[in-house]
């Protein structure tokens, strides 16, 4: 049995996740470590006020991911794959080891930064569920010929679990349109920003210039990644995916695939997440997918030894 750790993206916070994390000391180490890196209390981002900002959202999220996998860690579950979808593969690659805690805080407060400023208000993403990826494009050519607004395919999490980015005005209107088209569902997302398309090409040119210096390290274990759902071994190659993702679109489901089919047998959600444990739970229900979020510690190393067939 071959345990994953997963990482949620934007979108999974929630007022006072951080304060939330399970009591265990590599996690109180983590949260005094990321104050002093970042210069602040990482405890304040976490706020209604706070979660107003990309950047905290952004850099919680990945202060979250990170105590908890050095927590489990220190509890000798040491994951041999990490992904994280969007933000969430900051996380993914500290606990492979590729990436120092301290310039994945730099890279995500500058990445958050970068999307924040290119476009501070009126774009974000919208879930559709019940369409395919190609139902989806289809509708979204049709759109912006008939109307002359894009919406753009930000996240495939599942063959019928899309994401799309752009204005306001354009994802309501395209939600509408999904709808009438058979979508179950159409709703709009926690995040402020349009991630995972080409409206954040120049911001991944400047983000990918400015980590030129950041020091990257062949993984430990199997690091996977957002742009082609695909093992990366090679420290340039890391480097690249963090610098570029927020332009595109995430494969998600491509990612837990090529996961299940190398040998992950158990996946664990960082918190505050529960939405890659419910895609997993639902396309992959021979696999054992667990919610770190509302577990203590101890319940959570319990149910994953006992999932890995390891004595609790």
């Amino acid at each position: 049995m071959t345990l994953a750790l997963l990482f949620p993206g934007q979108g999974a916070q929630s007022t006072g996740f951080l304060h939330r994390l399970p009591q265990h000391d590599a996690v109180r180490t983590t949260l005094d470590e990321a104050s002093t890196a970042l210069g602040f209390d990482v405890l304040t981002l976490d706020s209604d006020d706070a979660l107003h900002s990309t950047v905290a959202v952004q850099v919680g999220l990945t202060v979250a991911g990170v105590a908890v996998a050095r927590a489990l860690a220190q509890e000798s579950l040491v994951p041999q794959f990490s992904a994280g979808l969007s933000v969430g593969a900051y996380a993914a690659a500290v606990s492979c080891e590729a990436l120092a805690f301290g310039d994945a805080l730099r890279m995500v407060r500058k990445r958050a930064e970068l999307m924040e400023s290119a476009w501070p208000s009126g774009y974000g993403l919208t879930a559709i569920a019940g369409l395919s990826e190609t139902q989806v494009e289809a509708l979204a050519t049709a759109y912006a010929r008939e109307d002359g607004k894009q919406v753009y395919v930000a996240n495939v999490n599942a063959p019928r679990q899309i994401v799309v980015a752009g204005a306001d005005s354009a994802l309501e209107a395209f939600a509408a349109r999904a709808l009438a088209a058979g979508a179950r569902k159409a709703q709009r997302l926690a995040v402020a920003v349009p991630s995972h398309c080409e409206l954040l090409a120049d911001a991944a040119n400047t983000l990918t210039e400015w980590a030129r210096e950041i020091p990257f390290r062949m993984p430990r274990g199997v690091y996977i990644d957002n742009r082609g759902g695909r093992p990366l071994y090679n420290a340039d190659a890391i480097r690249a995916d963090l610098a570029t993702n927020m332009r595109y679109t995430v494969r998600w489901y491509d990612a837990l695939t090529v996961m299940i089919e190398s040998g992950a047998s158990v996946l664990v959600e960082a918190p505050p997440g529960q939405v890659l444990t419910d895609i997993a739970r639902e396309q992959c229900p021979d696999v054992a997918a667990v919610a770190g979020s509302g577990l203590s510690l101890n319940s959570l190393v319990a149910i994953v030894r006992r999932r890995l067939g390891e004595d609790a």
